[in-house]
Formats: structure tokens, C-alpha cells, sequence
């Protein structure tokens, strides 16, 4: 008896060991492929969705009507004086209109009286420069955004004459 025991003890072991093993490989296996699904698919979906929760798509600026302004005539330094000429890009559509829907709003005389501020007794020499006239646009851009708002988005000059 003690042969049939023994022989037959190997064989339980084995077959404890081989089931409690194999057990454990298909738990291994169940782990790594629910991990693995969950990083393929899980996470990308999440991320998109985060990402768009996260990053709202800004609204494209529109761009309107463009409004002429007649030229004016600015006095510089020593005697000189600048014929400006200017349209205004904005963001609405036809009519002229602002805010308040009327002509008045986009009549241009901020923006006109923004570039008397900006190009009165300037001198001449500094205006002739590409740098110069740039860095006072510049300025009188921010300067009628500012007083018109998002309804403003450029300024163009249609005459640009020093004299």
C-alpha cells in the first residue's frame, strides 16, 4: 500500500499544482487583457473627451463690412502736415450699425479722433520710416479697439500723404 500511495501522492500533487497554476495563468491573462482593453479604449475616449471639455473651440472672428473714413488733415512738427485716410475693418455686416444698430455708432469719429491723438506733432522724419509709421499704427489700433471693442478688428490707411 505504501507503493500505491506514494505513486498515487505524485499524481494529486501534480494535478493540485498543475490546477492551482493554471488557475492562476488565466487570472494573469484575464488581468493583462482587461488592462490592456482598458488602456486601448478606455483611456483614448476619455482623453478625447476631457480634451474637448477642456479646450472649447473659440468662435472664428467674422469679418464685416469695412468703413470708410474721409481723410483728415493732421499738423505735424515744424509746419508739415499729414493727409490720413482710414477704413475701419469690423465685424458686422452691412449698415454701419454697432451696439445700438445705427449709423451713429460707426460713424468713425473716435477712430478719427484716436489718430489726431496718436500722429499730432509727430515728426516727419520718424512717419517716413516703415518702423515709425508702423509702431504709431500699432498704437492707434490698440487705442480704437479699445474704444469700439470686439466690433473693430483693423484699421487700413487709404492715404498716407506728408507734406
Amino acid at each position: 500500500m505504501a507503493t500505491e500511495d506514494s505513486a498515487a501522492e505524485p499524481k494529486g500533487k501534480s494535478k493540485k499544482g498543475l490546477s492551482r497554476s493554471t488557475i492562476l495563468i488565466v487570472v494573469l491573462l484575464l488581468v493583462v487583457a482587461g488592462g490592456g482593453v482598458y488602456f486601448f479604449l478606455g483611456s483614448d475616449s476619455g482623453t478625447a473627451e476631457s480634451g474637448a471639455q477642456a479646450q472649447p473651440e473659440p468662435e472664428p472672428i467674422v469679418m464685416g463690412e469695412v468703413v470708410t473714413l474721409e481723410p483728415i488733415f493732421i499738423n505735424l512738427k515744424d509746419g508739415r502736415f499729414l493727409k490720413l485716410g482710414m477704413a475701419l475693418q469690423t465685424t458686422h455686416e452691412g449698415g454701419g450699425g454697432g451696439h445700438g444698430g445705427g449709423d451713429t455708432e460707426m460713424n468713425g469719429a473716435m477712430a478719427l479722433d484716436a489718430a489726431i491723438e496718436v500722429f499730432s506733432d509727430q515728426d516727419m522724419n520718424m512717419i517716413s520710416t516703415s518702423n515709425g509709421r508702423q509702431q504709431l499704427k500699432e498704437e492707434l489700433v490698440a487705442r480704437v479697439i479699445d474704444g469700439y471693442g470686439p466690433e473693430v478688428t483693423n484699421i487700413y490707411f487709404t492715404e498716407f500723404v506728408m507734406q
